[in-house]
């Protein structure tokens, strides 16, 4: 990578707020403040933790973890519903902060930000300054902490950002970027699950430089399509750029039921509910989908998915919820136990170019 023209190199920050959820919890409830909090529902409830603050992690626990799982590992955390309204106004201060200093700005979550500083808006020149002034703009206006990474692409910048979480600011020259890429566990690298990550060291690739040992054409023949993908980032290679006009590619919402159950009376009344606020939000939005897709995750947390594509998009609560009904029977469950499910619809935008942007799904448990 050093060898490139530094004139042609970008400089991209990514922005990731620390613990956010619990974080603006903690601000706003002093009492909250230095115990472990837990937000996504009561330790009783088959809801799952959204986010944990720092306190709460020491004991283990994480995010997508089950809310009765966290209680087990800390009786004593404090367990609170999720305020969307409260972090999706605080979210828009920070995009505000944003665009002081660039207007290419790619939201990937209320919480997680994309920026292009390659031409700052203050001149100020030096990305790791313009990430400095953001992370104290955030402290200092919104009493919250941010971190951080500073790089010449999305993907390094990305994982640099979580390498000195709480409140980190890490930056990953040209110069650096083969020996970080080498050394970093492929569980580290983005778009890399924990399925995948297993797969690769059951074939003894542990590191970057195990992955790069392989030609593209052998990780495409191991991993599909993602080959290609795994082949370029272990070389610190990626051209996507920071896109501000992403488009809004799915809409969705999911509930986990009372209790895990196959009863088809049970399971069509939660369907009809999500239904009715994935039409909701598709009417706020103003937009009509092609593809719907049923998302079954079982008692054992197995997952599956069916999808239905039709040639006239709709938004309708009643069609989205025949249809899931349909995709369900489909399914053939059987005597299996269901644990939680979910519906999307998407396909809005059937006239985008082939190389679409990344999904900026907009999905939420209720």
């Amino acid at each position: 990578m050093s060898d490139q023209n530094p004139a042609l190199l970008r400089k991209i920050i990514h922005v990731d707020m620390d613990a956010f959820y619990a974080s603006v919890e903690q601000r706003d409830f002093p009492e909250y403040r230095g115990k472990p909090i837990v937000v996504g529902g009561k330790p009783d409830s088959r809801g799952v933790v959204a986010t944990a603050s720092y306190e709460a992690r020491q004991y283990g626990i994480k995010s997508a973890m089950s809310c009765n799982k966290a209680y087990q590992l800390c009786p004593t955390a404090i367990f609170v519903y999720p305020r969307f309204d409260a972090y999706s106004a605080v979210s828009k201060s920070i995009r505000e902060i944003f665009s002081r200093y660039t207007d290419l700005i790619e939201p990937l979550s209320l919480d997680e930000a994309y920026l292009d500083v390659t031409e700052d808006k203050l001149g100020i020149g030096s990305a790791i300054d313009i990430a400095k002034s953001i992370k104290d703009a955030i402290k200092n206006e919104l009493n919250l902490t941010a971190s951080a990474g500073v790089s010449i692409n999305k993907f390094v910048a990305k994982v640099a950002s979580d390498m000195n979480k709480p409140d980190g600011l890490t930056f990953i020259g040209p110069s650096k970027i083969k020996a970080f890429m080498e050394k970093l566990p492929v569980e580290k690298f983005f778009g890399v699950g924990k399925v995948t990550a297993a797969r690769m060291k059951a074939m003894q690739i542990n590191t970057g430089a195990d992955l790069k040992n392989l030609s593209e054409s052998q990780l495409i023949a191991q991993f599909g399509k993602s080959g290609k993908f795994y082949y370029k980032i272990v070389r610190g290679i990626d051209d996507r750029p920071v896109r501000s006009n992403r488009e809004t590619k799915s809409v969705g919402a999911e509930d986990t039921l009372a209790e895990d159950t196959n009863e088809d009376a049970v399971m069509h009344d939660l369907l009809k509910q999500i239904s009715e606020t994935v039409a909701k939000r598709l009417e706020k939005h103003q937009l009509k989908g092609k593809t719907v897709t049923l998302k079954i995750k079982f008692e054992d947390f197995k997952l599956i998915t069916r999808s239905r594509s039709f040639p006239i998009p709709f938004n309708h609560a009643e069609k989205i919820y025949n249809e899931a009904i349909i995709l369900l029977n489909e399914a053939k469950i059987g005597t299996s136990k269901v644990r939680l499910l979910g519906i999307t619809l998407s396909r809005f935008y059937d006239d985008l170019p082939l190389e679409k942007p990344e999904d900026n799904q907009l999905e939420f448990e209720f």
